[in-house]
């Protein structure tokens, strides 16, 4: 495809909104992922240790 302008290029011949929607949903999953995944981790140590004190 060819665009004649910025405009053109991201209203994506009218499916921009889907376009760009795509890409924002995506960009925020791949940022917040490694933020869950340091959160789970830590629940996770936490809940070891903390059976481990009952043990004891």
């Amino acid at each position: 495809m060819n665009w004649n302008s910025a405009a053109e290029f991201f209203a994506m011949g009218g499916y921009g909104l889907y376009v760009w929607g795509s890409y924002g949903v995506t960009a925020v999953w791949l940022l917040a992922e490694p933020i869950l995944v340091r959160r789970r981790h830590q629940a996770a140590l936490q809940d070891v240790c903390e059976s481990e004190e009952q043990d004891h």
